[in-house]
């Protein structure tokens, strides 16, 4: 009984025909251990350098309770000066988080410190990076990204503990219809598979994250991420060269999301409960026929 989680490819450097063949065609994720060292954040990317750097600004901040049915995706829990919040992670565990947060708004000269892989493939969205900070022990609730990007996810400052699934998973991850995540009832961690049998032998990988390692996610992988320290990653996206998956995000960022705020703006708890209900209905579909296969 249990998940089943292989370690993860572990690659010190690789070609652009090895990634190509072995990572980024079959969408396979890997830890790429070098691709940060020649960056100037390798070196210069501390908690320090981002206070002065970023300073003052008011950032949202989001913790580990579960959805509001009433309130759009994504909604904060909480606001407070980013240098206040470096100086609280630095300090002590806390579940609060920021994520999807452009520090380069702030600081444009942040742009010279790294460089898209370009080596390995195309589709980067230089100027559109992603910041994730987090206090010891927080958590990212399981879920796929909305656009479906390919992505680069480089760490810096401390350890992260990551668990990812392919996207066939996604039913008997009890996926939330109409959203990118799943049902926050249970600890992916540590799930208790009596109450969520379709986990029970659901397949993933596992991974460990240090200062300057880089993990590929492909596009539509699940993934919960754990703060082993007070630290922070930034995300670079590439696009899929499909078609498809370019469409598919069209559709998550358009229809599927302002359809979802509607009906939670409209029936609220009723919408929610409905969703969840459904999850697990889906789920156990999935498991009574074996999938997926």
């Amino acid at each position: 009984m249990g998940l089943h989680l292989q370690p993860i490819d572990i690659v010190e450097s690789i070609t652009k025909e090895e990634f190509r063949e072995k990572y980024l065609l079959p969408r396979k994720p890997v830890v790429l251990k070098n691709m940060a060292k020649n960056w100037p954040a390798y070196q210069k990317w501390t908690m320090e350098y981002m206070k002065e750097v970023v300073g003052d600004v008011e950032v949202p901040l989001y913790d580990s309770s579960k959805a509001d049915p009433s309130a759009p995706i994504n909604s904060a829990a909480a606001k407070m000066k980013f240098s206040d919040y470096i100086d609280l992670i630095k300090e002590k565990p806390t579940d609060l988080r920021i994520f999807l947060f452009d520090p380069i708004k702030q600081a444009p000269k942040l742009l010279e410190d790294y460089i898209s892989p370009k080596e390995l493939m195309g589709g980067f969205l230089d100027k559109y990076p992603n910041m994730f900070f987090g206090g010891k022990g927080s958590e990212t609730f399981l879920h796929f990204d909305i656009d479906m990007a390919h992505i680069f996810h480089t760490h810096f400052n401390g350890g992260k503990h990551i668990i990812l699934f392919d996207n066939k998973w996604k039913d008997r991850l009890y996926k939330i219809p109409y959203a990118t995540y799943a049902l926050e009832d249970y600890d992916i961690a540590n799930p208790d598979f009596e109450k969520f049998p379709a986990l029970d032998g659901v397949e993933g990988i596992e991974c460990y994250l240090e200062h300057g390692d880089t993990l590929f996610m492909p596009t539509g992988w699940w993934h919960w991420m754990k703060y082993l320290d007070g630290s922070f990653s930034i995300s670079l996206r590439a696009w899929d060269e499909s078609w498809m998956v370019k469409a598919k995000s069209l559709y998550n960022l358009t229809v599927q999301r302002n359809f979802d705020n509607f009906m939670k703006k409209k029936f609220k708890k009723k919408y929610m409960d409905w969703k969840e209900r459904k999850a697990i209905e889906r789920a156990n579909f999935a498991l009574k026929k074996g999938l997926p296969k």
